[in-house]
């Protein structure tokens, strides 16, 4: 158990420091999307977590915040909490958001019939009509 609390202090600790160097320099360091030349965010904000929250309106607290702290970078899946994830994100992108970030989707459609309608479904609950996709496979 000694080990386990250790190796949680030291966690803790590092992320405590990264906190304290982002909040000093006032922003996230951004990194290189593949071959794409845009920056993004080092740190992303994960789309599983957004469908956890009691409503939509903490959700899309979330979401403001971490845009208007620097984060770019979102990520999400069409199945995170039947598509709730996607549909909160889509909800809290309104407004001027959605051209503040980029945003990444994943399907496992294994035929082009099932990765278009997923596809497709997320682009509506997501309520844009671009995004990044990757094709996971589970």
């Amino acid at each position: 158990m000694k080990d386990r609390r250790e190796f949680l202090g030291t966690v803790a600790a590092g992320l405590a420091a990264a906190n304290s160097a982002l909040a000093q320099s006032g922003s996230i360091p951004r990194r290189t999307l593949g071959h794409t030349g845009e920056q993004v965010s080092c740190v992303g904000l994960g789309g599983s977590h957004i469908g956890n929250p009691k409503d939509v309106q903490e959700s899309i607290r979330i979401i403001h915040t971490a845009i208007d702290s620097g984060i770019n970078f979102m990520d999400n899946c069409w199945d995170y909490h039947d598509g709730k994830s996607e549909d909160w994100m889509g909800q809290a992108l309104a407004g001027g958001y959605r051209e503040k970030v980029f945003l990444m989707t994943k399907i496992d459609g294994h035929d082009r019939q099932t990765a278009e309608k997923q596809l497709n479904e997320s682009l509506k609950r997501l309520r844009t009509d671009h995004l990044i996709c990757c094709k996971c496979t589970k």
